[in-house]
């Protein structure tokens, strides 16, 4: 046996294909410049992946996208309501410095953002439970749906802010 060259016999097949239709050629035999992979793959014409430059934007598109994402901004943001908790369990100093954080314009910003997310997973997730149901499928009811679930998201987090602003902030 000779180490470093391969031979016929120390190989599983010494053919090599060149493609759908073609005849094998035998690289032992064979020319010594004739390439042993396909040439014909890297010569054929495929469908490239779609990207998102390729489809025109929808708004199921955007409520897919949406449901995700705020499905992680709520797992994040969940750790302003266990800093709250820990707050307000931890005495009045504790909540008082939760409170001006809160108060404060990047506090409003995160809060804000929060419950946005939570009332646009929560109208978005009802629309999903329904189709799930087997309805709201035809092409126009699931873009009414996905545009109900946007609008409805931003009407409930203002009617949020509102009843908590007219309270003073003391909900």
């Amino acid at each position: 046996m000779v180490i470093g060259k391969r031979t016929a016999a120390a190989s599983i097949s010494s053919a090599t294909p060149r493609g759908p239709g073609l005849p094998m050629t035998d690289s032992a035999t064979g020319p010594a410049a004739q390439p042993r992979l396909p040439l014909l793959m890297a010569n054929r014409e495929r469908p490239l992946s779609p990207h998102l430059q390729v489809y025109n934007w929808q708004v199921q598109m955007v409520t897919s996208i949406l449901h995700r994402a705020t499905g992680v901004v709520l797992v994040v943001g969940s750790l302003l309501i266990v800093w709250a908790l820990l707050a307000l369990a931890a005495g009045a100093g504790h909540w008082a410095s939760f409170g001006g954080f809160a108060r404060s314009p990047l506090g409003f910003l995160i809060l804000f953002g929060w419950s946005w997310a939570l009332a646009f997973h929560l109208i978005n997730g009802i629309r999903h439970l329904v189709q799930d149901a087997g309805w709201g499928y035809k092409v126009e009811t699931f873009i009414r749906s996905s545009w109900v679930s946007v609008i409805g998201s931003l009407v409930l987090t203002a009617l949020i802010w509102l009843i908590a602003m007219a309270q003073g902030g003391s909900a």
